[in-house]
């Protein structure tokens, strides 16, 4: 485990800043943060990134940033993010990270809500819904620092900033700074994405992030030093955990990704011992590999079945808490030698010691389809006001399909209308309300109603139903857990997305989107050419898509049946609207912009 590490005091009492200067003394040679800079790397020591981190600290205190105040970031995952992020904490300062696909409307709200003077932002894409701000008198925008110099026009540059730090720096002055921080002081605000409504500002301390990752760490045993690729925006609270605190206190290796769109090509490269994906992305890896898979001779996907076939035996054993029998141990070693191991490495996943995934429940089958290379996703639970992670399943216990058992710390228990309730010292203090204040979300005993429907099982592994407020009521007053059903629907490769409706409606019915790599696989093994939007009209596309829903039917209850659907052929993303920036389904948001064929979906 990772806190073997020397801790600099009572894990209740350290702040951020202690945890970097720990590095910078006890492991400063060290590998901290890596970036490309054409086709190399470029790297960071600990001992480098903390002098870094001091000098921006200089830079940003003489442009008037004080103790307390919150300071508006909208960057990719680049080094002039993740240190001014560090910066910023070490004068009292709090970062705020925007999601980069905020519309203007969110932008403008946040600004307001946060009452923050200061943006940092990468460039011309950014500006237009920036700069309207600071001649706004309702908002109380004063400056912006750009980190493209060659795009700033008029404001600050990030270059400048950094310049009048190493001028200015003075290093008593920094580390008297940093130390007047303490446990209990806010350490960042996250805004919620939001799938309805204004997103809401979390406010997250020190000791809550800290203890969550101290917790966390107790579940898996890492190699000292572990790398990170850094790919998920720094605006979602697992990216927050994951590329930024939890690697100075591990005093790992973080490797920024700009573009989320080359994590796979990084991945091969770097062959990493740990990887996190939300289910959408392992969603998406799984068609990539079954597409490849199935241009492959027949002999050849025979012999990688029957291996899977193997490696599936050999996790339900470990589900079980079972040692594998002698038999299917040698099976397992030999298949993993001679199949999976080279098989993954062409992914760069043939290192791995955890896989993991949160965010939203992790599809069955796609669970099932990694555990066929022997890779056991650990599904985890937990939200952006508990810190990260309340729950998740380890290699000492897991159960496919759950969230795990709770963390160190953290107490869960499920109500009488299915919410499971949350409490301990991880849990946030409350929302950021726009004078400052924050408004406690926790009841008279402590619990934190999360809004998640779910259930305990009789060893203790959570398993989620839905979102409450997702939840679908029919005419008949039947309940429908959404998720479960579209779960159903994607087990089969050609159906990529899908959205469940019914609210208030006698039967259910489907949006389905057809998976963009999948889909022209399947269709040209049969010989059918053409591209998405000429599939979702084709006879045996349709065909095969009605035998899909018909196989999920037979899974579901009668009320969960879907009784009419309409096949799409444009993806969902958040560029479009559709997803939010941690790929969840606006449900709102699709429901809009189909309601036409969704009502058509209910004509007689």
């Amino acid at each position: 485990m990772t806190t073997i590490l020397r801790l600099p005091g009572d894990p209740a009492d350290i702040t951020l800043p202690a945890l970097l200067l720990r590095n910078a003394e006890d492991h400063g040679d060290l590998p901290a943060l890596s970036w490309r800079v054409g086709e190399e790397w470029s790297t960071l020591t600990w001992r480098e990134a903390r002098r870094k981190v001091a000098v921006l600290a200089a830079g940003y205190a003489a442009l008037g940033v004080e103790r307390g105040e919150h300071v508006l970031m909208m960057m990719g995952n680049r080094p002039e993010h993740w240190l001014s992020d560090l910066a910023l904490v070490h004068l009292g300062a709090v970062p705020v990270t925007v999601y980069g696909t905020s519309a203007p409307g969110q932008v403008a709200h946040i600004v307001r809500h946060s009452r923050a003077r200061f943006a940092i932002v990468e460039g011309a894409r950014e500006l237009p819904r920036w700069e309207p701000l600071l001649a706004d008198d309702t908002a109380p925008l004063e400056r912006l620092v750009v980190v493209e110099a060659a795009e700033a026009g008029e404001h600050r540059t990030y270059g400048s900033l950094h310049a009048t730090g190493s001028r200015l720096f003075n290093p008593d002055a920094f580390e008297k700074a940093w130390r007047e921080n303490r446990p209990a002081d806010p350490l960042t605000v996250v805004y919620t994405s939001g799938t309805t409504g204004d997103p809401k500002g979390v406010r997250l301390t020190h000791r809550n992030v800290i203890l969550n990752g101290i917790a966390l760490d107790g579940v898996v045993d890492f190699p000292e030093h572990v790398g990170h690729i850094c790919y998920l925006p720094f605006a979602h609270i697992a990216e927050r955990l994951l590329g930024i605190y939890l690697p100075v206190l591990r005093a790992a290796h973080v490797y920024l990704c700009a573009d989320p769109a080359h994590v796979a090509a990084t991945a091969r490269e770097l062959r990493p011992f740990q990887f996190f994906g939300v289910p959408r992305v392992w969603e998406k890896l799984a068609a990539s590999v079954r597409a490849a898979l199935a241009g492959l001779p027949e002999e050849q996907r025979r012999a990688i079945e029957a291996a899977n076939e193997t490696a599936r035996a050999h996790v339900a054993c470990r589900e079980r808490g079972e040692e594998p029998p002698a038999e299917l141990r040698t099976a397992y070693e030999e298949a993993k030698e001679r199949v999976l191991d080279p098989l993954l490495a062409l992914a760069g996943f043939d290192r791995l010691v955890w896989t993991a995934s949160a965010s939203a429940p992790m599809p069955l089958d796609v669970a099932r389809f990694w555990a066929g290379f022997g890779l056991v996703i650990m599904d985890a639970w937990g939200l952006t006001e508990t810190s990260g992670v309340v729950t998740t399943n380890g290699p000492d216990g897991f159960r496919l399909g759950s969230v795990g058992r709770p963390i160190e710390g953290l107490e869960v228990r499920v109500a009488d209308d299915g919410e499971i309730l949350v409490r301990g010292a991880t849990v946030f203090d409350g929302y950021l309300r726009a004078d400052g204040g924050v408004d406690d979300a926790r009841d008279a005993d402590g619990w934190f109603a999360t809004g998640d429907i779910g259930r305990l099982d009789e060893d203790g592994y959570l398993w989620l139903t839905d979102r409450k407020k997702e939840m679908i009521v029919t005419s008949t007053g039947k309940n429908v857990a959404p998720a479960l059903v579209e779960s159903a629907l994607k087990e089969h490769p050609l159906i990529g997305q899908a959205l469940v409706h019914g609210d208030g409606r006698s039967y259910l019915v489907a949006l389905l989107v057809l998976d963009p790599e999948m889909a022209p696989v399947w269709a040209a093994a049969r010989g059918i050419e053409g591209d998405l939007a000429a599939l979702v009209t084709h006879e045996a596309v349709l065909a095969e898509v009605a035998r899909a829903v018909e196989a999920a039917n037979a899974r579901l209850n009668r009320t969960e049946q879907i009784k009419r659907y309409r096949l799409l052929a444009e993806e969902w993303g958040p560029e479009t609207g559709e997803l939010t920036p941690s790929l969840k389904l606006r449900r709102r948001v699709i429901r809009d912009k189909y309601m036409q064929v969704i009502d058509a979906l209910y004509t007689p």
